[in-house]
């Protein structure tokens, strides 16, 4: 009698323990727990460590709370000013409220990741092309405010939005790379002016320096012909005054002849004598 006794309690107590076992459950730190009893949301959210539910009863479902980082597939559109591009993107959200995140969507990530990608394409619908390479950063809190809006309701965080490339038909990066070239292009020409005109303002000043001291241009000649030299050159290129050349050429013109007045008496052919009879 005594053995049955002690057979029917290990029995009770090993069914006892196998019913404990099968209720057992543990909740990871970065996790929480949602119980549902005979299909109704019960008591609290479980927190982190060991926690039991009825076996067939209740069951957990466990939501993970960490930052979720989801890419979003590229989506092509037409900006504004009509060119076509695609943009692709990566959301980071993480779940605030782990009921909600059960009970009102049947899968927060699908919803996210479908939300992202409506959004993402209105975007490129109201953005202009420079806009989209330039200004990403007001385009990113816009996408995050329009995908925000409606993850509240599903227990959802949006942390941050990030467009992350943006990509150009082969005909509109050629365009853009003939309009870089054109607008350097023309920077250099406005530079090359500037400096133009402020070396000739330089040489303008320095000329009426030297118009003013003559021997200016002279020390100017010397210190020429020494940076010349410097250089060890078997020719030597001496700058040559202009003046000096111009009076060198009125010296070698001979000086014009100097004819005697018509009625002059010297000048007059001489009178025949006449035979005296």
């Amino acid at each position: 009698m005594l053995e049955d006794l002690l057979a029917a309690g290990a029995a009770v107590g090993i069914a006892g323990l196998a019913y404990l076992m099968a209720g057992a459950r543990v909740v990871k730190q970065y996790e929480r727990g949602v119980v549902f009893r005979l299909g109704r949301v019960v008591g609290d959210i479980r927190k982190p460590g060991f926690t039991l539910v009825i076996p067939a009863v209740d069951k957990l479902r466990k939501v993970n709370l960490q930052i979720v980082t989801m890419p979003v597939p590229a989506q092509e559109g037409i900006t504004r000013d009509n060119v076509t591009v695609r943009v692709d993107a990566v959301v980071y959200f993480k779940v605030v409220d782990p009921e909600a995140a059960i009970v009102n969507v049947e899968d927060y990530r699908f919803a996210v990741s479908q939300m992202a990608q409506t959004s993402l394409r209105s975007i490129i619908g109201k953005s202009e092309l420079d806009d989209l390479l330039s200004d990403r950063e007001k385009l990113n809190q816009g996408l995050e405010l329009m995908i925000d809006s409606p993850a509240v309701g599903w227990g959802v965080q949006i942390d941050r939005v990030e467009i992350k490339d943006v990509s150009l038909p082969d005909t509109m990066k050629r365009s853009m790379a003939r309009q870089a070239e054109a607008d350097r292009e023309r920077r250099a020409r406005i530079i090359n002016a500037d400096a133009e005109l402020q070396a000739s303002r330089k040489l303008a000043e320095a000329a009426q320096q030297m118009e003013d001291t003559p021997s200016a241009l002279q020390l100017r000649l010397l210190q020429t012909v020494v940076a010349v030299a410097a250089e060890k050159n078997s020719t030597l290129v001496l700058p040559f005054p202009v003046e000096l050349l111009r009076f060198l050429e009125k010296a070698q013109q001979p000086a014009p002849a100097t004819l005697p007045p018509s009625n002059s008496p010297s000048n007059s052919p001489p009178r025949p004598e006449r035979a005296t009879p």
